[in-house]
Order: C-alpha cells, then structure tokens, then sequence
C-alpha cells in the first residue's frame, strides 16, 4: 500500500508507473499543468499545493485513493 504525504516529492508521485495516469489527471485537474516542468519533480506536494493555492489534506485524500486502487489486468 502505497503511502503520499506532504512530504513526497512530486517527482516520486510521477514515477509510480502503475497509477502515473490516474494520478497525474488528478493533479491536471485542480490546476498543476506544470508536472513536465523540472523544478515541480523536485517539489514536495506540500510546496506544490501553497504554489497552487491547494488544500494539501484534500489533495493527499484523493492522491492516496488513487495510488491504493488495484490493477487493471
């Protein structure tokens, strides 16, 4: 069970290859467009969310739904 915090680093988010999808349309969806820029991969979602005027708690609410659903085969 993967587990998100403030603490993670958007460049980790982005490299969980088995949910990078869901995960990233969830960050397109509230606004960070800038996931291919350098510098947001050396962000924590904390630093991300205040650059963005995001609640983190909800954000980390939906990242770690995301990251915890199964599979598809």
């Amino acid at each position: 069970m993967a587990q998100i915090t403030k603490d993670t680093m958007i460049g980790e988010l982005l490299r969980d290859q088995e949910h990078i999808d869901s995960i990233a349309e969830v960050l397109f969806g509230i606004g960070m467009h800038c996931l291919g820029c350098p510098s947001s991969r050396g962000e924590t979602v904390e630093e991300a969310c205040a650059v963005h005027g995001i609640d983190v708690e909800k954000l980390l609410a939906i990242v770690n739904e995301e990251a915890n659903k199964p599979v598809a085969e």
